[in-house]
């Protein structure tokens, strides 16, 4: 079950990382995925917004959607992304 704990500890490691580059992976349905580079730009109470590299566009994401692993969020650390997950106990 998701707790509320869950849910601002993974807000507030997010908000920490705004203005870095951060790798999206995600499923679209039947056997098809998506891996996307963008910047993550600013959070919200319930939603996060990320700007792609390749479309400028940007795309929101709920908190709920990292902790259920609809979406992986990846920060990028020394060259490499890192999951937002394994910074939460």
């Amino acid at each position: 079950m998701i707790e509320k704990s869950n849910i601002n500890e993974v807000k507030k490691n997010i908000e920490d990382c705004i203005g870095q580059k951060v790798l999206l992976r995600g499923s679209l349905g039947r056997n098809k995925s998506f891996e996307k580079e963008g910047t993550l730009v600013n959070t919200y109470p319930n939603i996060f917004v990320v700007k792609m590299d390749d479309s400028q566009r940007n795309v929101t994401y709920s908190y709920t959607d990292i902790l259920t692993k609809s979406v992986e969020l990846g920060i990028n650390t020394n060259g490499s992304y890192n999951s937002i997950l394994n910074t939460i106990d």
